[in-house]
């Protein structure tokens, strides 16, 4: 096997994660029922912007992220990723591209380190979000990007990969898609991999809604609760990751409806497992930075209900390589 390949089997083996969604989108948009969780008619012509958001608002002043690793444990959790930075912009760490980040909110806590260790203290594999489309910084589909857009992504993706030791992988997403940006034309696979690759070796670039090849993420991705689905002929590697709640970032009518149940997960993950294919289940922090108690409760019931497959030892035949 290649480094690559080896490295696309560990991941696999660990079968099933969490992925937490916890970003200016949740201030935002958290009593917006109506409302996407991002801006998403992000061009608006030549209009400003319909949602900027103000860093002092972001003040999560119940947060633990010792509660989302303990959560994420009972329910069976092997790895986890954090959204770092979404659509939006807003960077969870002290970025030096800019001012757009925690370091100038009214709580300048650096939520990446934080997620990152505690994650870690319970051996969960802690691997990390990060938005491409970024509509604060203006790297969207319909405008121009050259230099001092590749040095921005360049420069973030090298803070979160120089500054909190070794990420499994990046999960990178808003790149290439009819709403986002930019293309790969603009902006190619083997460019962004360079960077990562150059930083971390065996650090594995995962491009959400990238389900067709190998040749742009180093493992097919579904977004299973926007519809993509893997044909039944796949063996792999692929993630595939869906939602408990209607909407990624919490939102406030989620304390009045009763989640997805353990046996769902149950159902879904066990038509994934065969196909080699990890399943990611979302946990939504409020806007306080905590998290639901009918959500902590199903958690732990899945962690009863989910039974994981045994590690592959080999590549499994017919897995696809780039």
């Amino acid at each position: 096997m290649t480094p690559l390949q080896n490295d696309q089997l560990s991941l696999i083996n660990l079968r099933f994660g969490t992925f937490i969604h916890f970003n200016s989108a949740t201030v935002q948009f958290h009593d917006s029922p109506d409302i996407i969780d991002w801006e998403y008619d992000h061009e608006n012509g030549d209009q400003p912007r319909l949602y900027p958001f103000d860093p002092t608002l972001w003040n999560p002043t119940q947060l633990d992220t010792d509660v989302w690793a303990d959560m994420a444990k009972k329910a069976g959790c092997r790895f986890a990723a954090l959204t770092t930075k979404h659509h939006e912009g807003f960077s969870l760490w002290h970025t030096k591209a800019g001012k757009h980040s925690v370091a100038y909110a009214t709580d300048k806590r650096d939520i990446v380190r934080m997620y990152l260790d505690s994650f870690r203290k319970v051996g969960i594999a802690a691997g990390l979000y990060f938005s491409i489309l970024d509509l604060t910084r203006g790297i969207q589909r319909r405008k121009p990007f050259g230099e001092s857009e590749l040095d921005y992504i360049r420069t973030q993706i090298t803070e979160l990969l120089t500054e909190y030791g070794e990420i499994p992988f990046l999960m990178v997403d808003g790149w290439n898609s009819p709403w986002g940006g930019p293309s790969y034309k603009d902006l190619p696979f083997e460019t962004l991999d360079a960077i990562v690759k150059g930083l971390q070796p065996h650090c594995l670039l995962l491009n959400i809604g990238c389900s067709d090849s190998l040749k742009g993420t180093d493992i097919i991705f579904y977004e299973n609760a926007a519809g993509q689905e893997a044909q039944n002929t796949f063996s792999g590697p692929g993630i595939s990751c869906n939602k408990l709640t209607d909407t990624w970032f919490h939102r406030d009518e989620d304390r009045e409806k009763q989640p997805k149940s353990a046996a769902w997960v149950k159902e879904k993950a066990d038509g994934y497992f065969p196909k080699n294919i990890n399943f990611m289940l979302n946990i939504s922090p409020d806007e306080t930075g905590k998290v639901d108690p009918s959500l902590i409760k199903e958690f732990e019931a899945i962690g009863k209900t989910l039974t994981l497959p045994a590690p592959l030892t080999t590549l499994p035949e017919g897995w696809l390589t780039r």
